[in-house]
């Protein structure tokens, strides 16, 4: 057969302009379903129901604008394929938070006012919110476009800082068509704001200051709006639902006894023949002075630029995407969307502030909207150092930033605010995650241990935002004590069983940088204090579900600083019992029960099997924990838990066990997650148990499971060197999922587990498959590394 250019050379000698047209149409058909374009594959709208809260609108990787519909439904990301109303189009929010919907300021909504009367028009979310065409929804990286009830449609792309719309209003004569601006965010938490029209070009500009949707302090945000394509009819401002077309400036504040007062400014236009008015949003956390010049700068052809921008930041996605490829064997197609739409969302968030943040410039890169850390470190932050090394650096650097300017290492960080702390200092782990994988010369690894030793030896007065709690009950009693007294610092006085087994992990953390650094002493120490978490195991407490005894025996209890024992039931805070919030219910797990916080001794599982009396008490108590309904996928504290069975010599039954997992809780529908994303958390773990490697954060280990495509291969962008794991023997029906016998670059490997040097340096790792589980990783010597004291 030949190659391209030989066919293109016999193509040429023929010179025959009709039989050569006929012939690259028919070649570039042929590459292109050879070679598809990977943004084929991305599915923006998986997780928009079902409790995902993913962001499905248009945005750039880690862009601050991002530009969707939002909606009176299922909106923490903006936008829910719930069939609920749209109430605006919002130019920034987060992705995968969870609880209050997150930004979402300054939404645009066009509407046609009945008779072209301004007292006709409506203003408020209740009265104005509008229902959508489902079928009308198109969303793809870089894009999205949406038909409302009214006949509108609307269509969005973004740059770096500024969004740009198209609304298309259906055929009014004599209408003046309106596209208002509400001073308003999707929490409604806005305390005050402004607006400021320009009479004769529409321009809006003004600025208003929110709360975080999970954080203390508070937030300026600042817009610059300008229409195209219109002649302005008039301009005024609204105030709940009366609006007048003087004056053209507008100042809010909550209003009467907290009372929220629904307010903004307004634009009429007459259209052109197609009726299409253009919006350009500029925004900034600085001034709004700024929030023009970025639109200005990024978008400076409103008219003719919207598909220019949609193909940069297409391209902006190809090339992030670009380190991957897959041969997936005849592996369903659905699967495949789930996996790149996976790698996607993981660059949604954190967010790219750089030149953004009002409060210190470093000149660097500067990263926010870590929402939250305890939910990303397990499997996000591992993803991004493997697909895109240089921007996870940057995390790190923007992570050291803060606390250099705030005086702590951050637990959770959005829109310039502190975030509440979940677990332990999760910051800790992502930075030692890091150092163990060699991420970047260019951080300063002696900051980075001033910043994890100051959380692990000193409290902050308040604790609830960043650092440690009872540290001083920490350092006399060797564990969080249930109801501590602690007088030095102040948060919400639960968690104390969760909190001791996290700061014990974060603990081993430090010990290995302190380490590798050479701090022996230091090493010494937090090794020694990584192994409190055996102060809370309570070797007779038994656990009962619906009255029955499990029969199994000690689990880890709350405990008094007198040393006696408190009580929480095992099954407490699982989706067998009631969920455990951080503020309306908190007990003395997050979000987990005791019997998932079992499993939670990553550094030290091998102290934990023999605690439990050996490999196959361990494995049974893993299996019961998955079987019966107690572990829930749709929360990060089980991710590891899934692999598990590696430390006990059986790796065959982790690669059981998530077949139980995908594609059941995970597939290509509106409600294809099993719960919230968490910044692509629930991506990322998707996409590593796809390919056959899941990381143990905080270390330089990688488990290996078998892959759920024939071959997939990273390409390193740094290094340039190329990881292929391949699966011999592999069929689509998932038959044989068990390892038989494993090569690295042709060479026998035995251990279940591999370091990321794969990553950095290549190579292929190639893992036999067969219908039953083998002795392949079995040996003590093959398991994971394990600290035993």
């Amino acid at each position: 057969m030949l190659d391209f250019y030989g066919q293109l050379q016999v193509a040429m000698q023929h010179c025959h302009s009709g039989w050569l047209g006929a012939f690259l149409i028919s070649l570039s058909t042929t590459l292109a379903t050879q070679n598809p374009d990977v943004l084929s594959h991305v599915n923006p709208l998986i997780g928009t129901t079902n409790g995902g809260n993913v962001f499905a609108g248009a945005t750039l990787p880690y862009g601050l604008a991002k530009a969707v519909a939002d909606v009176d439904g299922q909106n923490t990301g903006g936008f829910g394929m719930d069939g609920s109303n749209v109430t605006g189009f919002s130019s920034i929010h987060d992705s995968g938070t969870g609880g209050n919907p997150s930004l979402g300021n300054f939404p645009l909504f066009p509407q046609v006012c009945p008779d072209d009367d301004l007292n006709n028009c409506k203003f408020r979310i209740g009265d104005r919110k509008t229902g959508y065409v489902m079928d009308s929804v198109h969303a793809e990286p870089g894009s999205f476009g949406i038909q409302l009830e009214s006949g509108v449609q609307a269509n969005m792309t973004v740059s770096n800082h500024a969004a740009l719309y198209r609304f298309r209003f259906p055929e009014s004569k004599g209408s003046h068509p309106m596209i208002m601006l509400d001073l308003t965010d999707l929490w409604r938490s806005r305390q005050n704001a402004s607006i400021d029209i320009n009479e004769k070009t529409g321009r809006m500009i003004g600025n208003g200051t929110f709360l975080p949707s999970f954080g203390a302090g508070s937030y300026q945000l600042h817009f610059c709006v300008d229409f195209f394509g219109g002649h302005v009819h008039d301009t005024g401002v609204w105030v709940n639902n009366r609006a007048g077309t003087e004056p053209k400036r507008l100042y809010v504040t909550r209003g009467f006894n907290l009372f929220y007062l629904e307010s903004g400014g307004f634009a009429r236009f007459s259209t052109g023949p197609e009726n299409v008015v253009t919006a350009r949003v500029g925004l900034s956390f600085k001034d709004s002075e700024k929030a023009c010049r970025n639109a200005e700068h990024e978008i400076t052809d409103p008219l003719k630029g919207f598909d220019r921008l949609v193909e940069a930041a297409k391209e902006a996605w190809r090339d992030k995407l670009r380190p991957i490829s897959v041969k997936s064997g005849g592996a369903d197609e659905n699967m495949l969307t789930s996996f790149w739409s996976g790698a996607y969302r993981n660059m949604i968030s954190p967010q790219n502030y750089t030149g953004e943040n009002p409060h210190w410039d470093t000149g660097r890169p500067y990263f926010d909207s870590f929402y939250c850390i305890w939910d990303s470190f397990r499997a996000q932050h591992p993803l991004l150092t493997i697909l895109d090394p240089p921007a996870q650096a940057q995390m790190v650097q923007s992570l050291l930033d803060m606390y250099k300017h705030e005086g702590w290492l951050p637990d959770c960080h959005m829109s310039m605010c502190k975030g509440w702390t979940q677990g332990g200092s999760n910051a800790d782990i992502v930075l030692v995650d890091a150092y163990v994988k060699n991420l970047s010369a260019s951080i300063d690894w002696e900051l980075a241990l001033e910043a994890v030793t100051k959380d692990a030896e000193q409290e902050p007065l308040e604790w609830s935002y960043h650092g440690r709690g009872g540290l001083q009950s920490w350092r006399k009693y060797h564990y969080i004590p249930y109801l501590d007294f602690d007088p030095f610092g102040f948060g919400t006085n639960s968690r104390s069983v969760s909190r001791t087994l996290e700061y014990a992990y974060d603990d081993f953390c430090l010990a290995t940088l302190a380490g590798g650094m050479g701090k022996n002493d230091l090493r010494d120490k937090y090794m020694r204090t990584s192994m409190y978490w055996q102060n809370l195991w309570k070797k007779d407490q038994v656990s009962v579900i619906k009255g029955q005894d499990t029969g199994y025996k000690g689990f880890f209890q709350p405990r008094y600083m007198n040393g006696t024992w408190g009580f929480q039931d095992p099954i407490a805070c699982s989706a067998l019992g009631e969920f455990c919030s951080l503020t309306s219910n908190p007990s003395e797990t997050f979000e987990a029960s005791i019997w998932q916080y079992l499993f939670y001794v990553p550094h030290a599982t091998s102290s934990l099997i023999s605690l439990l009396g050996g490999d196959d008490a361990f494995v049974s108590r893993l299996n019961f924990f998955h079987k019966s309904g107690l572990a829930d996928i749709s929360n990060e504290p089980v991710f590891l838990t899934v692999y598990m069975y590696h430390y006990a010599g059986r790796p065959g039954l982790s690669a059981e066990r998530i077949h139980t997992y995908i594609p059941s809780a995970f597939n290509n529908s509106y409600g294809g997650l099993p719960g919230n994303d968490d910044s692509g958390a629930m991506g990322a773990f998707y996409f590593f148990s796809v390919l056959g490697l899941f990381p143990v954060a905080g270390q330089n280990v990688y488990l290996i499971n078998p892959p759920f495509f024939e071959e997939i291969a990273i390409k390193h962008p740094v290094t340039g060197h190329t990881a292929v794991m391949r699966a011999v023997n592999f069929d689509s029906s998932y038959q044989n999922k068990y390892i038989q016998k494993a090569t690295l670059n042709g060479k026998p490997w035995s251990r279940s587990w591999i370091g990321h040097d794969f990553f950095t340096e290549g190579g292929t790792l190639e893992v036999v498959l067969g219908r039953n589980e083998s002795s392949w990783g079995r040996q003590p010597g093959d398991r994971p590394p394990s600290w035993a004291s």
